[in-house]
């Protein structure tokens, strides 16, 4: 048996059962959604539907923002507020050309990571003392309208700049 080819294969495994978890995850989002209700559905009705989340933010007045990561496989990342009186108040998928336009020249690493959720890939470039920040996202109705918004930081995890590409999935050629 081929050395490299073994030795890869865990890592091969590990990455397509994230990718089955991840659509399996998008699938069921629709469903979720719609059995929850703003000011009325309340945090054990998120997490039952959605589970933990992938982190936990403070929000105004003893509010929590509970971050539902659908990346790498996944076009959306949602923010599920959690009111202090244990209801949600809002729910929304944040990967967005709005909030992207939010994103501004000098803002710090965290505001971009509470704004738009975890990415989907993180490169450092260490020579040119930059680390590119990637979400997958559509911009349209289809699978076909994949795009990816990126995030460059400086050394001091500051943005330098921002862009979107189609997603070069679409095209692996």
């Amino acid at each position: 048996m081929n050395t490299f080819t073994s030795s890869r294969r865990p890592a091969l495994l590990r990455w397509a059962m994230a990718l089955l978890a991840g659509l399996t995850l998008a699938a069921c989002d629709p469903q979720a959604i719609s059995e929850l209700e703003e000011g009325v559905s309340t945090e054990a009705d998120v997490r039952e539907r959605f589970g933990a989340p992938e982190a936990v933010w403070e929000g105004p007045d003893g509010a929590q923002i509970y971050e539902y990561n659908r990346q790498p496989a996944g076009h959306r990342n949602y923010m599920i507020t959690i009111g202090a009186d244990g209801k949600m108040s809002a729910l929304r998928q944040v990967l967005t050309p709005e909030n992207f336009a939010r994103v501004e020249v000098g803002m710090p690493m965290e505001a971009v990571r509470r704004m738009l959720g975890k990415p989907m890939k993180i490169t450092p470039y260490e020579l040119k003392r930059e680390t590119h920040y990637d979400w997958r996202y559509l911009d349209g109705p289809n699978t076909s309208d994949s795009k990816i918004f990126t995030v460059v930081f400086d050394s001091d995890f500051k943005v330098l700049s921002t862009g979107s590409v189609i997603d070069p999935a679409l095209h692996p050629n």
